[in-house]
């Protein structure tokens, strides 16, 4: 636990040098194009970082998500234990794009923005035309695992993995070898997920440091407005996640807040949920969530329960109309949620998902593309704290669904075991998973 604690501190510490280093960095060298070449040599630690996080993301997923639907032993429970998720997912992402709309329409963030608005001609090239639901759901079964894997796409290898394992379960001793096998597969990536772990404080420095060296800090003052009631609307869903953890946890919820700090700075400092994957499997195992369970739900929350993303879609919407003096009623914006409810479920495994949804819906409604541009220069900070929204979202519906099957240690189990499993390669923590199926 002590380590745990030290590279929290590490990632907290590096987040603040890397913004003061980036500031003296933006501050030294104005020019933008030399700006961006220092921030170009500045971003390898994240870029490598980043790209390890991906080495690792495929053959994570597939062994641990293989070993839980075999340990839970037939087809039956995988469909309960996926009907109870997405309904949690489609509960969540009904509230978030909801809130979204609340808090645009009661902060006004787009009036009075101060700011020359983009022509109404101008392109964003974001390809929203290839984002349909049609394609969304061709895109859910691989043509190739191979491909699948090493594009990292995560739906697609769930899907596989669904497949995989349920016929690994029906075998019965007949596949146990081959269970063994992908379990020690299993321990192998944890081991190595660790280890690229601790490489996280030198690549959140580099990833602020980065991001400050060409946007500055500036920015953010233009745009405190819209940034300040995007974030305060974050911090009002965080309190209605955590709320609705306590009404199935209970008061343990709190203690998973504390667990997941980790996770939720690191995804908030990279501004990237993939990176808080690992740690995130890490924080459920040390709360007490079977290892069958968060290794289903976390990769199909992934895909379909991005809180904070969707929340930022109506958002943003609203923002861009309220800038243009576009008013939009309370018929066409229920109209609007009900249509992202359906097509945001494709974000999965779109580059930069959330402006592409939020250009076709402004396209759907007659508001200028345009828009856009608005809040392009300020995305990646807004992307931060979209990003650990998603990591605490999917931790909590982990942690409800394995209350629901009765796969939540109680809190008669001491932390201290599985902590230290969790240090020596949480060889006994799978372990004793598998005793339980």
């Amino acid at each position: 636990m002590k380590k745990k604690r030290h590279i929290t501190l590490y990632i907290a510490v590096a987040m603040v040098l890397g913004g003061v280093v980036g500031y003296a960095c933006h501050e030294a060298f104005p020019d933008p194009r030399t700006a961006r070449e220092i921030s170009g040599y500045i971003s390898i630690f994240s870029d490598v970082f980043l790209r390890l996080i991906k080495m690792i993301i495929a053959p994570l997923v597939f062994s641990t998500l293989v070993v839980g639907i075999a340990h839970m032993g037939d087809a039956g429970a995988v469909g309960r234990v996926g009907v109870k998720a997405l309904g949690w997912f489609i509960v969540a992402s009904f509230t978030s794009l909801t809130l979204g709309l609340i808090m645009a329409t009661l902060l006004h963030p787009g009036l009075n923005i101060g700011l020359p608005l983009p022509d109404v001609g101008t392109a964003t090239n974001l390809k929203t035309s290839a984002f349909t639901l049609k394609d969304f759901i061709a895109h859910l079964v691989p043509r190739s695992v191979a491909e699948a894997m090493a594009d990292n796409e995560i739906l697609q290898i769930v899907v596989f993995s669904i497949f995989f394992g349920t016929a690994l379960a029906a075998l019965g001793e007949t596949g146990r070898k081959l269970t063994d096998m992908i379990d020690c597969l299993a321990r192998v990536m944890l081991k190595i997920t660790a280890a690229v772990m601790w490489m996280a404080p030198a690549a959140v420095f580099a990833a602020i440091a980065s991001t400050v060296t060409t946007q500055g800090l500036a920015i953010l003052l233009t745009f405190a407005k819209f940034m300040g009631g995007f974030y305060l609307s974050l911090l009002v869903l965080w309190c209605l996640l955590v709320a609705a953890g306590f009404v199935f946890i209970g008061k343990r919820v709190f203690t998973l807040v504390k667990l997941i700090r980790e996770p939720f700075l690191l995804s908030f400092s990279t501004a990237s949920s993939e990176a808080a994957y690992p740690k995130l499997l890490d924080a459920l195992d040390r709360f007490g969530v079977s290892r069958k369970i968060s290794s289903f739900v976390l990769p199909m929350g992934y895909s379909f329960n991005l809180d904070g993303t969707m929340m930022y879609c109506t958002f943003a919407v609203l923002f861009i109309a309220q800038a243009y003096g576009i008013h939009m009623p309370l018929g066409t914006q229920i109209t609007m949620l009900l249509l992202l409810m359906l097509t945001s479920k494709g974000m999965a495994g779109v580059p930069r998902a959330s402006l592409v949804v939020i250009a076709a819906t402004l396209n759907q409604y007659g508001i200028p593309e345009a828009g856009l541009l608005l809040i392009m220069g300020v995305d990646q900070f807004l992307d931060m704290g979209r990003s650990a929204t998603n990591a605490v979202g999917n931790s909590i519906a982990a942690a409800a669904v394995a209350k629901w099957e009765g796969q939540l240690s109680g809190e008669s189990e001491p932390d201290e075991t599985v902590a230290t499993v969790v240090t020596d390669g949480r060889v006994a923590t799978i372990g004793r998973e598998a005793a339980r199926g």
